[in-house]
């Protein structure tokens, strides 16, 4: 396997530190956990949605939750009652009914605005939303003979 080694960048940048851990975590060895399968979409400029396919759940068996940066999917499936799984016998069994545990790492500025549960799919949707003090502003660019002060009363 490949080592990155980023400490010449930790010298050079101010405020990525958060992200070069991110890097130093997704290039570690454990295996990613594979269940359940999930999509994530690209639903408009500042718009995201997080699919997860979740057969078999209802919605009183999961849960969302954020957390500062993280956002954690649960699923645990209830017990069934005794006396249903005394009277059936499963000869093969396909569909996964094991509790999960997802979690995402979300950006800064990014919100969940509601989630669905449809076709077996649990649809998250997200929104990232710029303060407006870190929204790309446009600079006036004032004549020589015009001190910067005065540029500031006319603006």
């Amino acid at each position: 396997m490949r080592q990155f080694d980023l400490s010449p960048l930790y010298r050079s940048t101010i405020g990525f530190d958060r992200l070069f851990n991110m890097l130093d975590q997704a290039a570690g060895f454990e295996a990613a956990p594979s269940y359940p399968p999930y999509n994530i979409e690209r639903t408009g400029e500042n718009a995201y949605r997080i699919s997860v396919a979740v057969a078999g759940f209802s919605p009183s068996e999961l849960s969302i939750e954020t957390k500062e940066n993280s956002l954690t999917i649960r699923g645990s499936r209830e017990r069934e009652n005794e006396g249903e799984a005394g009277s059936r016998e499963i000869l093969y069994q396909g569909i996964a009914a094991r509790a999960f545990e997802r979690r995402f790492q979300l950006a800064d500025h990014v919100q969940v605005t509601g989630a669905t549960l449809e076709n077996g799919l649990l649809h998250v949707d997200l929104l990232r939303e710029l303060p407006e003090a870190q929204k790309p502003r446009q600079i006036p660019i004032a004549p020589a003979s015009v001190k910067p002060a005065d540029t500031v009363k006319a603006a």
